[in-house]
């Protein structure tokens, strides 16, 4: 979009909110970059440039704005939209890969060469994989800065910064403020224990947060989630060590408390949590395409902005498919709950009911199948998924590729379509993911009269986006997915 002067033009001049994310716009006089809704009066045209990325600006010479934030504004929507080699690129950059495995460990899990990565990055982005990385470590320390009394040399080492003065020339450079300015500006934060921290999380209006945390909160499993003082709170298994957060739906932002085992691994479980509540969509464009389907438009008058609830680790919830196969809800939690106690990491939560993480493949391929309470049909499915996690040969993370993980799972014994679809929703998180098969969806189709092929010859009409319509079909129904619960 940023190639689009004039529309990012009337964007700026209209502080459109709807923009921030899409593009940044850099001031030629003042060599100052904002997001699209910035506060301040916008400059002339003639004044404006237009960069992909705040790394592409930052590349450029531009420091970011002291009003608007520019570097905290909602991600793209594009990079959980596509499954091409940039958008999974992006994605594996947001969960940290750059700074864990540098750029040779992101083009090996891309099955590119480094010079292939760096090229096509930099081509749409306007700058290369190690600048969106040291542009997202700038934002990570401005957090920290922010919000915590940590020392400046810990909030440099938390942030990925491999000297202290790298970190002091970068967060001058991207501020124009030295760290220790950077904190004389914020007031005193209330106190929190030492490795938590309080986030806003912005995202694009409208956001519908009853199904989104009403999916999450019917479908939990006990001492991995729970829902407590108005807040989903749920452990994390993160490259340096457990986590806890609480998730609450605030006015125009989600409140976010983050207790970290490691602080290196903040910026990690940001763009998990932000994953997880789907909070980079565009959902003015969504809800414009499914309210043109007669069908479907009164629901999503009812409801906009509803988002896809997804996970903060795909492992995790397609294992979780598995044990909700042919079972009821509760069943499918009982069935985790039993698994998670004796397989998960035990953790202390002194602010809840959260007792363990959930088990990751690698410890779930120490099982004794004949431990496991559930027909044999489905322990080899189980096994046969463990198995291939473990194996390497099915990436369900960040940076995957949806077709071919979607022939991995269906090559696997017990996958079917409403299997398979489930993990490509919720774990791949593609857009387009749609479900068909399931009750809660072929309940709905038959209230408005469609058999099951005519619902998949109508859901033509709803591409990218069924995945987001099947949300508005399962609405129809009374259960508690569809409800914010109570506080």
């Amino acid at each position: 979009m940023h190639e689009d002067f004039e529309r990012c033009v009337r964007a700026v001049q209209a502080k459109d909110d709807r923009f921030d994310g899409w593009f940044f716009t850099a001031v030629l006089t003042t060599r100052i970059y904002c997001r699209a809704s910035c506060p301040v009066v916008p400059p002339k045209p003639e004044n404006m440039t237009f960069f992909p990325s705040a790394a592409a600006a930052q590349e450029a010479g531009f420091r970011a704005c002291k009003r608007c934030r520019p570097d905290a504004s909602p991600g793209s929507p594009q990079w959980n939209e596509r499954a091409d080699l940039v958008a999974r690129a992006m994605r594996l950059i947001a969960d940290g890969v750059v700074d864990t495995d540098g750029v040779s460990g992101l083009a090996t899990r891309l099955g590119y060469s480094v010079r292939q990565v760096e090229r096509h990055v930099r081509a749409e982005l306007g700058a290369g994989p190690l600048s969106l990385a040291r542009a997202q470590r700038a934002q990570t320390a401005r957090l920290l800065i922010e919000t915590t009394s940590l020392p400046m040399i810990d909030v440099a080492l938390a942030a990925g910064f491999g000297s202290v003065r790298t970190f002091n020339d970068t967060v001058r450079e991207v501020f124009a403020l030295s760290p220790t300015e950077l904190r004389a500006r914020v007031r005193t934060a209330p106190a929190v224990a030492p490795g938590t921290l309080n986030l806003r999380l912005p995202y694009r209006k409208p956001l519908f947060p009853d199904n989104l945390f009403g999916h999450l909160v019917a479908t939990g499993v006990p001492g991995v989630e729970e829902w407590r003082d108005g807040a989903y709170r749920r452990t994390l298994r993160l490259p340096h060590g457990p986590a806890v957060v609480a998730l609450k739906p605030e006015d125009g932002h989600i409140g976010c408390r983050l207790t970290l085992s490691d602080l290196r691994d903040l910026s990690t479980a940001i763009s998990r949590c932000r994953r997880l509540l789907d909070l980079d969509a565009d959902p003015v464009a969504i809800d414009d395409l499914l309210a043109a389907d007669p069908l479907l438009a009164p629901l999503v008058a009812a409801a906009p902005g509803r988002r896809v609830p997804r996970t903060v680790d795909g492992d995790e919830f397609a294992v979780r498919a598995v044990l909700g196969q042919q079972v009821s809800t509760a069943a499918a939690r009982t069935h985790a709950a039993r698994l998670v106690l004796a397989h998960g990491r035990p953790i202390d939560d002194p602010d809840g009911g959260l007792t363990h993480v959930f088990p990751d493949p690698a410890a779930l391929a120490e099982i004794d199948p004949e431990s496991l309470a559930m027909p044999q049909s489905r322990k080899r499915t189980l096994l046969g998924l463990v198995a291939e996690l473990t194996g390497g040969d099915l990436d369900l993370g960040a940076g995957s590729d949806w077709q071919r993980a979607r022939e991995r799972l269906h090559a696997l014994p017990g996958f079917g379509p409403w299997t398979v679809e489930s993990i490509a929703m919720r774990s791949l998180g593609d857009p387009d993911a749609f479900l068909p098969t399931d009750l809660g969806v072929k309940v709905a189709a038959k209230e408005y009269g469609l058999t099951p092929a005519a619902l998949v010859a109508h859901g033509e009409r709803w591409r990218p986006w069924r995945a987001y319509a099947v949300q508005h079909l399962w609405a129809t129904g009374d259960h508690p997915i569809n409800r914010l619960p109570a506080a």
